[in-house]
């Protein structure tokens, strides 16, 4: 059985949600009703020669290949190819099928790899979205740099399961603890620090304001130029935010979070 069936297959108890991390700051949350949305999946390597004199290079494997992936709802934060990948949106099967969500640079990729126009629905922070049994609230995100500044964020709600914020790229900024009004249950962060985005130690004073029940970093897995340790991220998160659970996740490996 391939991954994405045993994804189909994996059972979700009521008031849950399952997760599987692919890398980077790529994400698949399965639903009890059996809804699978994704986020910033990354399945190629096609930044290798991306950014000159740096060591772009995947260092995790693509579990899922994108022709194989079956979601019901793809979605992006932003328009860096790490997080919208062209090259991804270019070998999925089920283009007639997934709604594809995303602040309009990546609508604009979408509709480039041919992703019909009644599939694509563009959205921006503080509009909502819903399909089927999840919502997404887009979020702010402060941009890392001039080449994309439509950057955000989501907080995923799945029926009367639990609530994920997932902050994006994101530089530091004080408007980033205005998602604590959600009360998200989980906080997906970058950690790595690079390229402006929240460093450890700025992830975890956002969780500190959040202060959502569990944190996991992500962002620093992918690229050899681009990485960090994330018991760095641990360490902070006791000293920023002692009440959230640190939870770093195996990538392709399920993890159940129940209310």
């Amino acid at each position: 059985m391939s991954l994405m069936q045993e994804i189909r297959a994996y059972p979700v108890p009521k008031r849950a949600v399952a997760l599987w991390w692919f890398g980077q700051s790529g994400y698949i949350f399965k639903t009890p009703e059996g809804t699978l949305t994704s986020v910033d999946m990354y399945l190629t390597d096609s930044c290798r020669t991306l950014v000159p004199h740096m060591d772009m290079s995947r260092k995790v494997p693509v579990l899922i290949p994108p022709e194989e992936l079956d979601v019901d709802i793809y979605t992006c934060t932003h328009n860096h190819q790490d997080h919208t990948d062209p090259f991804t949106v270019r070998g999925l099967r089920n283009k007639d099928t997934a709604l594809f969500v995303g602040p309009h640079p990546s609508c604009e990729v979408y509709r480039a790899e041919n992703v019909e126009s009644s599939r694509i629905v563009p959205t921006w922070p503080s509009h909502t979205v819903e399909h089927r049994d999840v919502s997404m609230l887009g979020t702010f995100a402060l941009p890392t740099d001039d080449t994309d500044l439509n950057h955000m964020g989501y907080i995923y709600s799945f029926g009367d399961g639990p609530m994920i914020y997932v902050t994006g790229d994101t530089d530091f900024s004080e408007l980033l603890f205005s998602v604590e009004k959600q009360k998200p249950d989980i906080v997906i962060t970058v950690i790595n620090g690079g390229f402006n985005n929240l460093s450890h130690w700025e992830a975890a004073e956002v969780c500190g304001k959040v202060k959502p029940k569990l944190a996991i970093p992500c962002h620093y897995d992918m690229f050899p130029d681009n990485s960090i340790d994330p018991k760095q991220f641990r360490a902070t998160l006791g000293l920023r935010a002692p009440d959230v659970r640190y939870q770093e996740l195996e990538h392709g490996k399920p993890y159940l979070f129940e209310l």
